[in-house]
Formats: C-alpha cells, structure tokens, sequence
C-alpha cells in the first residue's frame, strides 16, 4: 500500500493534483454546510486547506506556486470579464454616489490598517492580510502576496503571514457585514416594507419598463411631416415602429410622412409616449400589432462578431433594410433609444419589418444560439497574456521604494474589465458566455484558496491559540465594522439613501456574496442587487490596487 501513501505524502505531481481535489472536494463540502441560512460558502476551501497543512499534509512547491498562481488569474480576469460592460457606467449618474460610498469604506479600512501596523506594531505583511480577510477579498490577498515578492526583504515566512491573517479574520469578515446591516436597521427602526415601497417609487420614475401604444395623430401641423421630424421624439426615447394610413400598416421608418388620421404604434418608456400622445393627439382604438398584414416583428441575439462593438446606427440596418429596431435587451432588462447602443454579443434584438427584411437582418445579427454557446477560448488566452503584459509594468511613484505593479490579481483584471466593455477588436470577441464565465471563476477560485490554505495553514493554530491570532481577530473585527458603520451612518442621515440599497452598497464594498444573499432573504425587492452590482466593479478595483500600496509602502 505504499502507493496509496505516496499519493497523501509524497511530491510527485499525481501526489499534487490529488491533494488539491481533495481540499476542493471537502472545503466545497463544507462550504455548503449552513448555521442559520449563514455558511463559510468557498472560503471553506481555505479552511480544508488549513485543516490538511496542520496534519503534515503538503506538496511539491513549485506546483503549488503554480497552481495558485493560475487560479488567481482565472479568477480576476473571469470577475473583470463579467463587470467590465457595466464599470464605467456603473460610475454615472445616479452610481456616482453609491460608488462615493463604497470608495470610502475602502479607505477608512486602509486607514485603520495603517493604524494597526504604526501604533500596534502588526507586521505590514500581517496587517494587510488582516485586511482581506476582514473584507472578504480574495482579489487583493493575491494582490498583496504578488507584491511582497517584488520586496527585496521577501522570505517564505513573510509570504505566510498574508494569508495567515487572512484566514484568521475571514470569518467575521462575513458575520460582521450582516451586523452593521443589523445595527443600522435597529438604530434607525427602520421597517423594510416602507423601504420596498420607497424604493420601487423611485425605481419606478428612473427605470421604467418599456410600453407600447397606439395613438392617432391629430394634430393638423405634423400634416406631411417627417417621423424623424417630430418635435420632442428623438430626446423621448421612443420608437415609431408601424404606422397605419388608410387601413395599410407600413413599418415605421425616418422618412415616413405622417396625415392626420393615421395611427402610430409607439414603443418606449410610458413618460415619453404620453409626451408623444399630447404632441400627436389621442390614444387609438386600433391595435396595428393585430393589424399588421406583411409587417412581422421578430427578435434576434447578437451572435454575429462584425456586429459586436457597434450600434444599430452604425450598421445602418434600418436605412438599408427598411425595418424598425424597437428595443434592446441585455441580461433581461429593456433598453431605450435601441439605435444608439453598442450591441454585445447575446443582446436580444427586437425588430418590425418585412419577412425578406427581417431574414437579411437574421443574417447581419447572427441570431445563432449555437455560435453564443460555442466556446470562445482564443481570446481568454489573448486576454490573459495580455493581463499578464500589463501587470508586469513597473510603475513608478515618488515616495513608494518599489515600482508599484499591478501583478497577477490587477493586470488580468484591468484588461478584462477594458476588453469586455470595448467588445471586439478585430477578429476577436471579448465576450464569455455566463456558464463558462461562471466555471472559470469557480476553478481559479477553488485553486488559488486551496493552496493558500495549504501553504499558510502549518503556522495556523499556532498562530490562533499562542501567537497574536486572537489580537488580530480583534483588528480584523474593528477593520470590518467600523467603515461600514460610518459610512452606513452618513449614507443615511446625510444622503438619506434608501436602506435596501444601502445594504447592498455595503456587501459590494465588501464584494461579499453571503452578504448580499441575506439583504436579499429581509426583502423581495431587487435594491440590493442593483445597488452591490453598481459598486461591485470599482471596489474590486480599488481593494486589489489598495493591498498593494500597503505593502509596497510600509513593508
């Protein structure tokens, strides 16, 4: 049986590849296990790890360094590949201060580390892993690691403490975020029902779904006039897809002149059509989707790479192919003003035309579920290497003793974000369907934990029970609530900010998914998603650019 024991003890790679299942198999396990709808979720990984390291259980370094190396890439470019269509627009209009928000939650607990290093003599390389923990970012650990490698001080046992502290805090990292979400909603005797209702008020103004509806034109002044010439229609959001003249139904398109008597189909949002009505005239009897003769409404995905990364008006589909594009859809939500959107790959495309129309615009779209499904691998490996190119560029700043990269955790997760927000570069196609997004990211973050556990976990209960472990969760304990708490306390009494949304602005600031679930368990509402996807982006961002200044400038 000697065999079976080379394969728990040795250093071969089959010993390697084994172990690290292992870990996985039994920390996903134990991340699913949970105590009042509250659970370790992946961060069990890291605890198996841990757990295996104590009992004497390791493997060939060199693998290990690989493979967490790997995994971390996977993941943050996988994250970057995922929010990088929303980042920038996440950061305007009304994300500007939620964002603001979650900036300084950021900060505050930069600050607080800073603190904890100067006044209570907690190693730099401790004190930041302290910090990801108590935030529960993995992203940044990575960070913060890359960077001590770059230190002419590195050793091994520096290269441990990261992740020691990281393990050490993580758990209240989770808990603590659902405490100030507690402590707000009790001090402020907050009741979640008229915060639904507030926010759906509100939603209900800026969000609102797209309609559709016929009106008759009666104003005699539009006699003759153009559809694209009509006062106020252009800014109102709205699309006139088929117009009704003497019992004939045509599709609606730019050069079309209108007579009073006509019917028009509108589609928009409701604000902009009763605009559209008072300019026009009345609403019609006629409903011109039953009587709509040779004009046929179809929809398309966007599968097609020539057409990724341009607008409608780009393609000029409409002008050449006669049809009407009424609206947008991304990730189930309607999107207005359909001809000025950038198209993504598997956007759902609506479209009123004739059937030969219709079928040339099938062919410029795609329209292909196989082509969506198909794996795109080229350019996750193009993406990568260049993730790896970026990361790798010394960057230098007065005041900080080494040149500030962004590494393995920031370079993928910057060109990610850019590459997936531009869409198509030539040939290639920056998009990653949602199953092969979500495998890629479960893989890297199951590997890089996994050997983080591993490597940190034979100095762990030391460290817990007769080192500086229990100071430490202390720190991690003051690093987690005490910016939530502030920041939760002015977003409500300065900002007046709805509390659904404030729970989920504090989750992203955290990128804490445990969190977010439980908003989402107190309420049926969908402000805190909204709100943890508007700060997500540029939190991820800032705390992986963050751990690195730490270390690079006070190690």
């Amino acid at each position: 049986m000697q065999w079976l024991t080379d394969l728990v003890h040795g250093s071969s790679i089959a010993q390697a590849m084994m172990v690290l299942c292992l870990v996985a198999s039994i920390g996903l396990f134990l991340g699913h296990l949970k105590v009042r709808g509250i659970g370790l979720g992946i961060a069990g990984v890291l605890f198996s790890g841990l757990a295996f390291a104590h009992f004497g259980v390791a493997i060939n370094n060199e693998v290990m360094e690989f493979a967490r190396e790997f995994g971390l890439i996977l993941f943050v470019y996988t994250i970057g590949m995922q929010v990088g269509p929303g980042f920038f627009g996440s950061l305007r209009r009304q994300g500007a201060p939620l964002n603001a928000l979650a900036a300084a939650i950021v900060f505050i607990g930069a600050g607080i580390t800073l603190l904890i290093h100067h006044y209570a003599h907690v190693p730099m390389a401790a004190a930041v892993g302290i910090l990801t923990g108590a935030t529960t970012n993995t992203p940044s650990l990575g960070a913060a690691q890359q960077a001590l490698k770059s230190l002419p001080t590195f050793t091994e046992d520096l290269a441990r403490l990261p992740g020691l502290g990281y393990a050490v805090t993580y758990p209240f990292g989770i808990i603590g975020i659902i405490l100030a979400m507690l402590i707000i909603r009790f001090v402020f005797r907050i009741r979640v029902h008229q915060e639904e209702e507030s926010f759906q008020r509100l939603h209900a103004r800026h969000h609102a779904p797209l309609a559709a509806q016929n009106l008759r034109v009666t104003n005699p002044n539009l006699r003759g006039l153009r559809l694209d010439s009509i006062p106020g229609l252009r800014d109102s959001g709205v699309v006139i897809s088929r117009v009704e003249h003497d019992g004939t139904v045509r599709v609606g398109l730019d050069d079309t002149l209108l007579q009073p008597g006509d019917t028009v189909l509108a589609v928009g949002p409701p604000a902009g059509i009763e605009q559209l009505r008072i300019v026009m005239g009345e609403l019609s009897p006629l409903d011109l989707r039953a009587l709509s003769g040779r004009v046929q409404v179809r929809r398309f995905v966007v599968t097609n790479k020539h057409a990724v990364g341009k607008s409608i008006e780009d393609l000029d589909l409409e002008e050449i192919y006669g049809v009407r594009f009424t609206r947008v859809s991304r990730a189930d939500v309607d999107l207005p003003n359909p001809g000025g959107i950038r198209l993504q790959a598997g956007d759902s495309v609506t479209a009123v035309g004739e059937e030969d129309a219709l079928a040339k615009v099938e062919k410029t779209l795609g329209n292909s579920l196989k082509d969506l499904n198909e794996p795109n691998v080229i350019p996750v490996f193009v993406g990568i290497a260049l993730g790896i190119v970026v990361g790798s560029i010394p960057l230098v700043f007065p005041g900080i003793p080494a040149p500030l990269k962004l590494g393995l955790a920031g370079g993928p997760l910057v060109v990610a974000i850019l590459l997936s927000y531009i869409g198509r570069v030539g040939p290639l196609v920056w998009h990653m369907q949602p199953h092969t997004n979500f495998l890629l990211r479960e893989l890297g973050i199951v590997l890089f934990l996994a050997c983080v556990g591993l490597k940190a976990g034979g100095q762990f209960v030391h460290t817990l029970l007769a080192g500086d472990g229990l100071w430490w969760m202390a720190a991690g304990a003051v690093i987690t609530l005490v910016p939530l708490l502030v920041v939760g306390l002015i977003g409500r009494i300065v900002l007046r900010t709805n509390y659904l949304t404030l729970c989920g602005v504090l989750a992203g600031s955290m990128t804490d998914p445990p969190a977010l679930a439980f908003a989402n368990s107190v309420t049926t509402s969908e402000a805190p998603a909204v709100s943890y996807a508007t700060v997500y982006p540029l939190t991820m961002l800032l705390r992986v650019v963050c751990a690195q200044i730490l270390v690079l400038t006070c190690s």
